[in-house]
C-alpha cells in the first residue's frame, strides 16, 4: 500500500466534519488483475430519501522541486480514477 500524504488526517477529519462518513481508508480499485489505491472513499447521506453521494479522494501535496512535475502526476491519477470509477 503506498504512503499517505502528509496532509491525509487533516483531510480526513475534515471530511468528517463536513459530515461525510469515511467508508474506505484506502479506497481499493482495480484494473484487471492490478489494485489502485485512492487516498479516501467517503459517503454522505442526502435528503429524506436517504440517497448516498459517493466520493473519492485523492490527497495530494506539491511539494518537489516542479510544481509541473506534481501537477502532471496529480492529473494523470485523476484521467486514470476517473476513468476505472466511470466504468
Amino acid at each position: 500500500m503506498p504512503a499517505y500524504d502528509r496532509f491525509h488526517n487533516a483531510a480526513r477529519n475534515a471530511l468528517i466534519k463536513d459530515g461525510w462518513t469515511i467508508t474506505d481508508d484506502p479506497l481499493t480499485l482495480r484494473i484487471g488483475e492490478r489494485k489502485l489505491y485512492v487516498d479516501l472513499g467517503a459517503e454522505q447521506i442526502i435528503g429524506a430519501v436517504k440517497e448516498a453521494r459517493k466520493i473519492a479522494v485523492e490527497v495530494k501535496t506539491f511539494a518537489s522541486l516542479s510544481e509541473i512535475t506534481d501537477l502532471h502526476e496529480a492529473l494523470g491519477q485523476f484521467v486514470l480514477y476517473h476513468e476505472v470509477l466511470a466504468e
